[in-house]
């Protein structure tokens, strides 16, 4: 399984504006896009005038680290996204968010992506009472994702089931159960992402 291995806040920096990739310490004094917002490198603090397709480029990159997906990963999403109905960057964002991890991180479970990531490979989760450890499993509509019998008596979910999170409205959650319910495809409208899809369409489209 492939997966990004070196410096996370490097990846901040290099976007210019925070991505919250380390859960609570993206807010704490030690994020270091609070200490130091400008991209990496010598040349980091240079101005330079940047092309439409550097826009285009950045989008996508930010897309990408935001989500935890390589390129490969990330095309092969795209070419999905367009053979479907509708507006192209709308199912791209669409497909990501229902990723296992990304679903798994909109419960509560994980302080990031990350880390919601690292509980699926480890696997903590079923789904649909299946035990499924492929962070990039993609959940449909009326799936119960839920934590394994094992898993519900350590502390780590324990502290999650007493902490809920605010979840958008295409899923429901029973944190005393420790399961949830995907009800929905989510829209653009719950996709709180700050990504500009039509830059990755235009990008893509060339």
């Amino acid at each position: 399984m492939a997966r990004y291995t070196e410096a996370t806040c490097r990846l901040c920096r290099r976007e210019g504006m925070k991505l919250f990739l380390k859960g609570d310490r993206c807010y704490t004094d030690k994020c270091a896009f609070a200490r130091r917002a400008y991209a990496p490198g010598q040349h980091g603090q240079s101005r330079k005038k940047v092309s439409n397709y550097g826009l285009q480029l950045r989008e996508k990159q930010k897309a990408k680290r935001i989500y935890g997906v390589l390129e490969k990963q990330f095309r092969t999403y795209y070419e999905k996204a367009d053979k479907q109905r509708g507006i192209t960057g709308e199912n791209l964002l669409r497909l990501l968010e229902m990723r296992l991890d990304n679903v798994a991180y909109k419960f509560g479970y994980g302080a990031s992506r990350t880390e919601a990531r690292q509980l699926v490979t480890h696997g903590h989760f079923l789904v649909n009472g299946s035990k499924v450890d492929i962070p990039s499993y993609q959940v449909s509509i009326n799936d119960v994702v839920s934590i394994c019998d094992k898993s519900k008596a350590t502390e780590k979910f324990k502290i999650f089931a007493e902490n809920p999170k605010t979840l958008p409205s295409w899923l429901t959650a029973n944190p005393e159960n420790f399961e949830g319910t995907v009800i929905a495809e989510p829209s653009r409208q719950d996709i709180d992402a700050p990504i500009n899809e039509t830059l990755i369409v235009e990008l893509y489209s060339k």
